[in-house]
């Protein structure tokens, strides 16, 4: 039986190198200096729901009204949209990005059926607003069941 000293030094750097390769994986939008994301970015999305409409909200700030494709069927919305890079060249020093450049694409599937031909959409501030009215039986009325 060979003995082996125990260097735990070493230990610590192979720990670290492995969740360096796990943080990569379940975290694929980590960036280095001066690297660009791994993974385009997703806009978050808030869905609110009242008797006429689903009033569906998107952050994505940096675009104008024509980087966006919106497509929508009674089921679903797909919002596609590119948020370009702007090039700048520095001289001296690192540059360190936290901003999200690159395609996006979005599928968010809705709870009710909705009428696609009357969908609206306004991009004001960064915020990307989307109305899709409800399909008329989707609607809920409140109707009196008489007992016999």
């Amino acid at each position: 039986m060979t003995i082996m000293r125990w260097k735990p030094i070493q230990e610590l750097e192979m720990l670290q190198r492995d969740f360096d390769r796990l943080a990569d994986v379940l975290i694929p939008n980590t960036m280095v200096l001066t690297a660009k994301p791994k993974v385009n970015f997703v806009p978050p999305a808030e869905m609110t729901r009242t008797e006429e409409a689903i009033d569906l909200r998107l952050e994505i700030p940096g675009l104008e009204n024509e980087d966006f494709e919106i497509e929508a069927t009674e089921e679903s919305i797909t919002i596609k949209g590119e948020r370009k890079e702007e090039n700048k060249t520095e001289k001296e020093g690192t540059t360190k990005s936290e901003f999200h450049y690159g395609k996006f694409n979005r599928t968010i599937s809705l709870p009710v059926l909705v009428d696609n031909a009357s969908i609206t959409a306004q991009y004001r501030n960064g915020i990307l607003q989307i109305v899709l009215p409800l399909v008329q039986a989707q609607k809920q009325k409140v109707v009196k069941v008489a007992v016999e």
